[in-house]
């Protein structure tokens, strides 16, 4: 059986750089680092992890809580986590929460068992505050739907500024009655994004009416429900915005369904840049924020937690980009 000593002759270092670099790899120059993972390749090594968890205190886990796994923007945050994990040497345990807090906690209890090192928190939720007040608080990233004034690091889009710059958009095109489809209720990001719609129609001098803003989910049923029930109204919207593309999408089906076309009749956007959002039959208007790069930057972050490294930016606020496509136009003057 091959050890620590195979591995250092084949890489021709010390038996101490190979433990250096099997334990903190990022404190080792890349081509040595190189050097000792073909040797362990080649020596087909397996160090023992239960020593080197013992030793280290650390277990090489990292926790990430995710509210809705088939949602497909959540399915991109993963990815970007996963391939961040993956280059640090550290592994991703995935919990679907489905939003429920008991859930959160019983996962986030891992790095109390010593099971992990660390959570990334997805929603609005500190899986950390009960029932664990009065203990240590452990490293935590909370992303993409975050807690107002919490305590732990953060990164987030404006979501307030981008609802406004997409309904901007369709007072640009001279739309005046605009439909919004929003999303929970208890979601930060609906609050945002409805206050950025109506920001907009605020300076625009455009009165906020009620009927025009439908309750909804984020699903795909949520969309085809509340586009049915603003397309019922004696006046109908002449632009509607879902609050996220699946939504968009459900409200797609709808608009045809009733015989309507998009955007000649109506214009339609939608909120993430999914990547169906393009190929809707039209490609849908959107504001693109980049899913990926919330994963990446969490993992990241959550390891220099780890780490006890000093963090650049404890809020980190990402950029989105108002992506035109063809699901709107012009306002249609009735003759």
């Amino acid at each position: 059986m091959s050890n620590i000593r195979e591995v250092a002759r084949l890489a021709g270092v010390s038996v101490a750089t190979v433990s250096r670099t099997l334990k903190s790899p990022e404190r080792v120059l890349p081509e040595t680092r190189d050097k000792v993972n073909a040797a362990v390749e080649q020596a087909g090594y397996r160090p023992n992890l239960m020593a080197v968890q013992f030793r280290s205190r650390r277990t090489g886990n990292l926790v990430i809580l995710v509210p809705a796994i088939a949602n497909t923007f959540f399915a991109r945050v993963i990815s970007g986590a996963q391939q961040a994990a993956q280059a640090a040497n550290y592994r991703l345990l995935l919990c679907d929460t489905q939003g429920r807090e008991e859930i959160e906690r019983e996962f986030a209890e891992l790095v109390y068992n010593h099971q992990a090192d660390g959570v990334i928190q997805l929603r609005a939720f500190d899986p950390f505050e009960a029932p664990f007040p009065n203990v240590e608080l452990p490293p935590i990233v909370n992303a993409c739907e975050v807690i107002q004034g919490g305590r732990h690091p953060t990164i987030s889009l404006d979501n307030r500024a981008a609802a406004k710059a997409m309904t901007e958009h369709l007072i640009e095109l001279g739309h005046r009655r605009i439909g919004l489809i929003k999303g929970p209720k208890s979601s930060p990001l609906t609050r945002d994004r409805v206050a950025g719609y109506q920001d907009a129609l605020r300076q625009a001098g455009i009165d906020c009416d009620p009927a025009l803003i439908c309750h909804g989910d984020f699903s795909l049923k949520a969309g085809d429900d509340g586009a049915a029930a603003m397309l019922d109204l004696p006046e109908r919207p002449t632009a509607l915005f879902c609050e996220n593309d699946e939504m968009a999408i459900g409200a797609l089906k709808r608009i045809k369904q009733q015989g309507l076309r998009v955007p000649e009749d109506i214009s339609l956007v939608g909120f993430d840049d999914i990547p169906f959002a393009k190929y809707c039959d039209p490609p849908l208007t959107t504001i693109a924020q980049p899913a990926e790069v919330f994963g990446q930057k969490a993992v990241e972050m959550l390891i220099a937690l780890i780490e006890k490294k000093p963090l650049v930016q404890r809020h980190v606020v990402l950029p989105f980009e108002l992506t035109l496509r063809g699901s709107t136009a012009v306002v249609r003057q009735e003759t």
